[in-house]
């Protein structure tokens, strides 16, 4: 599925969030510290625009962008070759739940609109948790629900009705968005996700919401030493 729409997966991103993503990951990222030194996992990478955010927000020196979407990765290939970043973002084709990484790898792991297509989110949390270093930081960035009632209603309205014909009819397939509307109206509210993160074991999760509730921003850390991501 994912590979039938990645040709139009960023335009329609920018489309479907009011162009509202791209603030999104910025200050999804802004929860880790400035570390050109830092190797960070972009898990569920896709097209790579977290992984580029985090080069140029100087989160990170080194990012491993994965994704287990071949369709996905390859869009990203002529991002980074024009942004000159293609040695520094590398690019790995596998799935989230069986992460080919040894543990401990990485100074963080930053996840944007990605835990929730994982088939296993209790299984997920735990290989993420697995290639953390000891104090390392975890950053994820998904939708949720918004708790205003207008707001609210109108959001309901907008999965159902809009995403669904709007995404399918840009991107010439039936069902992808349908689906991305499901999940995001099935899936936990934020501090229900908290929950499943701190059962996974992770420390210090917090978490705050942009837009009305619409996305929500989790943080925690890996068990240890400090961090410096």
């Amino acid at each position: 599925m994912f590979d039938g729409v990645a040709p139009r997966y960023d335009l329609l991103n920018h489309l479907l969030s009011a162009n509202l993503d791209r603030s999104w990951r910025r200050r999804a990222l802004a929860r880790l510290e400035e570390n050109t030194r830092a190797r960070v996992l972009d898990l569920c990478g896709g097209t790579g625009d977290l992984s580029i955010e985090l080069i140029r927000s100087r989160r990170a020196g080194r990012v491993v962008c994965c994704d287990f979407s071949h369709a996905m990765l390859q869009a990203a290939a002529p991002k980074l070759q024009r942004l000159d970043l293609s040695e520094r973002v590398l690019r790995v084709e596998a799935d989230g739940l069986e992460l080919p990484f040894p543990e401990a790898s990485f100074d963080a792991v930053a996840v944007a609109f990605g835990v929730r297509n994982l088939a296993d989110l209790g299984r997920g949390f735990g290989e993420m948790l697995r290639v953390l270093r000891p104090g390392g930081k975890l950053v994820v960035l998904e939708f949720s629900r918004p708790t205003a009632p207008v707001l609210s209603g109108l959001y309901r309205f907008y999965l159902g009705r809009i995403l669904p014909r709007l995404g399918d009819g840009i991107s010439g397939r039936s069902g992808p968005y349908g689906y991305l509307a499901r999940t995001i109206g099935e899936f936990p509210a934020a501090a229900e996700l908290a929950g499943r993160i701190r059962e996974s074991g992770f420390a210090a999760c917090e978490w705050s919401t942009m837009t009305g509730g619409v996305v929500a921003a989790h943080t925690a850390i890996k068990r240890g030493a400090s961090a410096p991501a």
